[in-house]
């Protein structure tokens, strides 16, 4: 079976709905931030040692050994960016979580996230206008996680995946 990739903003909740669909489907899960943390370290120490193109070029490859059949994978807001991961997307069920304004704030609230150290929300708001686009034009199918129970878009996701089949 094809891979489920999870994309969208940060805070969306991709690897909490991403760790609860692959229990619901019986695949293995993995979330590419938390390799990358657990390869290199803390991701905001990883941007400030190397830069972020060092930390994309890292992220690129967490990606593409993650991307295998049957899984289920949380990527980094920023991950479907590069040219190669949106190609590997090509094979996977796409699954775009979105969320609104509101809910990102509550979400990010006191947020160590290396894009967001110099504006919170409205730095999330800018960083969301740039890649809503790449977003949408790489989903197969998007969904709304502002305000519903976590089982309701895991359920909707399953469905549709089933469906998708």
């Amino acid at each position: 079976m094809r891979p489920v990739a999870l994309i969208g903003p940060m805070a969306a909740g991709k690897s909490s709905v991403g760790r609860k669909l692959a229990r619901t489907l019986g695949r293995s899960f993995v979330d590419t931030d938390r390799e990358i943390v657990r390869q290199h370290g803390p991701i905001a120490d990883l941007f400030a040692r190397r830069g972020e193109p060092a930390f994309r070029a890292i992220e690129a490859e967490v990606v593409a050994s993650s991307l295998v059949d049957d899984a289920v994978v949380s990527l980094g807001g920023g991950a479907p960016l590069a040219p190669a991961t949106q190609a590997l997307l090509a094979d996977a069920h796409v699954v775009l979580l979105m969320i609104d304004d509101r809910q990102a704030q509550w979400r990010i609230g006191g947020s160590t996230r290396p894009l967001l150290a110099d504006g919170g929300i409205d730095a999330w708001r800018r960083i969301l206008a740039d890649r809503e686009p790449i977003y949408r034009a790489l989903a197969d199918l998007e969904v709304d996680a502002s305000r519903r129970p976590m089982s309701d878009v895991v359920a909707e996701i399953a469905t549709w995946l089933e469906a998708a089949q």
